[in-house]
């Protein structure tokens, strides 16, 4: 792992949780995380929208950022339930997922509907988490680098370097997604260089040493170490074991 690009372990709540199981993962974790976080990760965490400005003010004084799961791809104006980037840097949301593998099978977004949100939330000055990944049928064809460049060059590469070097990508294989199944050592490590490589040809060298790349699938307890020790993972987008503080905790220190 490249020691210079500060570590992430980003937990991603989805549809789960009330506002007082919330609350209290939250107060656990604080605590473990002053005590336990001896590699200055950073941690974010990703609750419902309607628990956002609650939980930020829970953690405020600590290091944890809270983001949102999702956001509108429209500024302003009528559009019945949809969650504008301004609306949420109102209530002290840092970042925001874009373009998740939910939301593109579930709700048809698009790599182009992904680079309008990525803009909007730069305006606002909360980072872009850009989730990009294959499906089970894709990687079974061979087409998994051209589907991973196709969504970088649509959906992100249309930003200036100094707007890319604020964002993190997160490399979620849609196979390994809440099924149990997890990506190999070898398969996290090779696109993950993949993708740095497709930064460094469209920007810099630099500019891709900089960038923060987690590797969303999967990961929990029992991986997290291996996958983390790998030359181009940084991180990782946590699903269902960041639901459990201690669970999530010890993937937080899985770092060495």
């Amino acid at each position: 792992m490249n020691t210079t690009r500060k570590k992430i372990v980003a937990g991603n709540w989805k549809m789960n949780l009330n506002l007082q199981e919330s609350q209290s993962i939250v107060a656990e974790l604080i605590g473990m995380i002053a005590d336990e976080n001896k590699n200055d990760c950073e941690v974010y965490l990703f609750p419902s929208f309607i628990y956002i400005n609650t939980l930020h003010r829970q953690t405020q004084e600590t290091s944890i950022l809270i983001g949102a799961q999702n956001c509108s791809d429209k500024s302003v104006g009528a559009y019945t339930g949809e969650i504008s980037i301004n609306m949420l840097s109102s209530v002290g949301c840092k970042a925001v997922l874009i373009g998740h593998s939910e939301r593109r099978v579930y709700y048809q977004e698009t790599n182009y509907t992904c680079a309008e949100k990525i803009n909007l939330a730069l305006q606002q000055n909360i980072t872009p988490f850009y989730c990009i990944g294959e499906t089970l049928n894709e990687r079974n064809a061979n087409q998994q680098f051209e589907i991973i460049e196709k969504q970088l060059i649509e959906g992100i590469f249309h930003l200036n370097a100094e707007d890319f070097s604020k964002c993190v990508i997160a490399y979620e294989p849609v196979w390994a997604i809440g099924t149990g199944v997890t990506a190999t050592a070898l398969q996290a490590q090779n696109m993950h260089a993949f993708i740095r490589n497709k930064i460094a040809e469209k920007y810099s060298l630099a500019v891709a040493q900089q960038v923060r790349i987690l590797y969303g699938g999967s990961c929990n307890k029992e991986n997290a170490a291996e996958l983390f020790s790998l030359p181009d993972v940084d991180g990782g987008l946590i699903g269902s074991a960041s639901l459990e503080s201690r669970n999530f905790m010890n993937i937080i220190k899985a770092f060495k």
